[in-house]
Formats: structure tokens, sequence, C-alpha cells
């Protein structure tokens, strides 16, 4: 490893963490104003799901371009170029003026999470082997403190009448100097450059278990994260201003669960915490989609959350430990989820209703179950 820069002490120690903490921020903001935005556009559910495809394909087209970025430039630089684009993407979604440019502009967000998602987990693992430790939960413990507070941001401007324009141009301005601090403060470790070696690669082996436990959790994630203020607007009929509460206490019970997620690998494994967490997460969604009330609904999407919260970082960790190639692999896979995810709940939604959709959800979280009580390479 070659250290390019020397980073300032107090700030470095904060920089990895707050750049989980702008992934968040970014990922619940546009989360919380889905339904202002399908609102104001007039999408039907099918027509929602094809934005929300857009934002998926640009993810996961992204990541033979997010490897290059890392090799290329080490992961903080790679993050300053990923986080750029996607700060400057945001605005651009609540001015699309018809459905094929809000798709446009949801292609070039999915691309910018894609690659900025790689840039800070290569961050992460690099850090996580210099410490000797697992300490990736906790790195996206404090993604999660992003999206708490992106939801209760979002839940915030809606509620004060402020437009999706106004809110997202804040969002931006606001973070990107700090972004640009972070970036510039750690120092930009990376390999030495091996002219044979393949910056992307697709899943094989063992990897494809990871793909596969990671894929199912980009799909439950993703699907809670986009449809949950939906389910809570049509299906209990609150305000704009109630309807991301649904995500925060997703977002909140998840970021509580991975503080703690890395003792309990450390002392079950990391196969019993994401197969266990799994289930969990089954009898949140089902507990939500009964919509008996709206603590109740609430309080099923925090269980969700909480169930959920190891499978990213243990997934991630686990593929990091080969390198930015495989990293980039098991991400490539792991999107896809994301991908695929949101035309098939918005197929679901309008043919059954989003209850039968956010049903195949929790039929994906024990498929994490059974997978991950199979994937060794998880330890």
């Amino acid at each position: 490893m070659s250290t390019i820069a020397v980073p300032a002490p107090r700030l470095a120690r904060i920089a990895t963490p707050f750049l989980f903490i702008l992934l968040g921020v970014v990922y619940a903001s546009w989360a919380a104003r889905i339904p202002a935005i399908r609102d104001n556009l007039l999408l039907s559910p099918a027509q929602l799901g094809f934005v929300l495809l857009g934002a998926g394909f640009g993810a996961v087209t992204s990541f033979p371009l997010a490897a290059w970025l890392v090799d290329r430039f080490g992961g903080p630089k790679a993050a300053w170029f990923a986080g750029l684009g996607l700060l400057l993407t945001m605005p651009c979604l609540a001015i699309a003026p018809s459905l094929a440019w809000l798709i446009a502009a949801a292609f070039v967000l999915g691309a910018g999470s894609g690659c900025f998602d790689v840039a800070i987990n290569a961050i992460g693992t690099e850090q996580e082997k210099l410490a000797g430790r697992s300490t990736m939960s906790l790195l996206h413990a404090w993604f999660c403190v992003g999206t708490l507070s992106g939801a209760l941001l979002g839940a915030a401007m809606a509620g004060m009448g402020i437009t999706v324009v106004m809110h997202f141009s804040l969002v931006a301005i606001g973070m990107l100097p700090l972004l640009y601090l972070c970036a510039h403060s750690l120092p930009s470790l990376r390999a030495e450059r091996d002219p044979t070696r393949k910056l992307f690669a697709v899943a094989h082996g063992p990897l494809v278990m990871l793909g596969i436990i990671g894929f199912c959790g980009a799909v439950a994630e993703g699907s809670i994260a986009d449809w949950s203020g939906v389910f809570m607007t049509d299906r209990l009929h609150v305000h704009d201003g109630v309807a991301p509460l649904a995500f925060a206490g997703f977002a909140c019970l998840m970021l509580l669960a991975r503080l703690v997620c890395d003792r309990f690998k450390d002392r079950f494994g990391a196969r019993k915490v994401v197969s266990s967490g799994a289930v969990l997460a089954a009898i949140g969604i089902l507990v939500a989609i009964l919509a008996i009330n709206v603590p109740l609904t609430i309080a099923g999407f925090a269980l969700a959350g909480a169930g959920l919260a190891a499978v990213f970082p243990f997934v991630f960790s686990a593929a990091g430990r080969h390198g930015s190639t495989a990293l980039a692999a098991v991400a490539t896979f792991s999107y896809s989820g994301g991908l695929i995810g949101p035309p098939v709940i918005g197929f679901l939604a309008q043919h059954w209703g989003l209850s039968i959709g956010l049903t195949f959800v929790a039929v994906l979280a024990i498929g994490i179950a059974i997978a991950a009580s199979r994937a060794r390479w998880l330890e």
C-alpha cells in the first residue's frame, strides 16, 4: 500500500463516517419525497416503478466505472468525483418536467450513488484491515444516521410545505463543502496497480452466494425505502409529512442494530446474525402490511430495519477482503436487486395491490435467511 497524502488527524477521524452519512441523507431525501414527485407528475404505480428501475439500472451499470475510479484514483478521490455528481443531480429530480426526464435523472442518481457506494466501502474495507477487527457494521450505522436524518428532514420539509426542488437544493448546497473537506482529508490508499488484473468481473464461485444475499437485501431494503411512504399514503391516507416516518422508523432501528452487529458477529458469527435477522425482517414486514394503524405499521417497518441491518455490512466486508474487483462484482450482483425490485413491486401493486408487493419482499427476507446459513464466505 502507498500513502499519497497525510490526513488531518481530527477531520480524518470523522471523514469516513460523514461520507456514509452523506449517502444516507441523499438516499432518504429522495425516498421521502417520492410521493410528492409521483403526485406532481401524476404517475401510476407502474410508471413509478420504471422511474425506480432507471435508478437501479444506473447503479448496476456504474460498477465497472466505480472499480476503475477506485483503482485509478483511490477511494477518497473516487468518493469526491462520485459524490459531486450525486449532489448535482438531486435538484434535477425535482425539476424533471416529464416521466422520461425523471427516469433520466434517476438513472444518473443511481450511477452516482453506485460509484459513491463502492468508493466509501473500499475506504471502509481498508480501514477495517488496518484496525484488525470488524468495523464495517459501525460504518454502515453512520449510513443509517444519514437515512434517519434525511427521512426526518424530508418529513419536516413536506410538513412545512417546502417544495421538493428547494428541499433537494438545500441538501446539495449544504453537503457539497463538507464532501470536499472530508474526501480530501483522507489518505489515498490503494494497492499497487497490476496491468494484468481485471478491474471488473462477474461474481463467481463463493462470491455468487454473497451476491444472492446482497441481491435479496437490495430488493428488500430498496423496496421499503421506495414504497413505504407510498404505502402509508395510499393505505392509511396519511399526510405527506407523516408518510416518511415509516422509513424513518426503518432507518432508526437499523441504526441501533448496526451499533451492535459487529459484537454479535464476533460472538455468534456472521451467518447466524444475518440469517436470524432476516427472519425478524420478514416478521416486521408482515406486521406492517396488516396496516392496522399508523403506529403499528411504522413499528413493523422499523422491525424490518433491525432485521436487515447486518446484510450489507457483512456482505461487503466479506467481498472487500478479496479486493476492489471482488467488491465491485458482488456489488453489481447485489444492486441488481435495486434494478429488478422496483418494477416488480410496481407491477404487483398495479395488478394486485401494494400489500401483495410487500409480501413478496417478506418472502425474499426468508430467502436471505436460507442463503446466509449456507454462505461460508460471510465468516
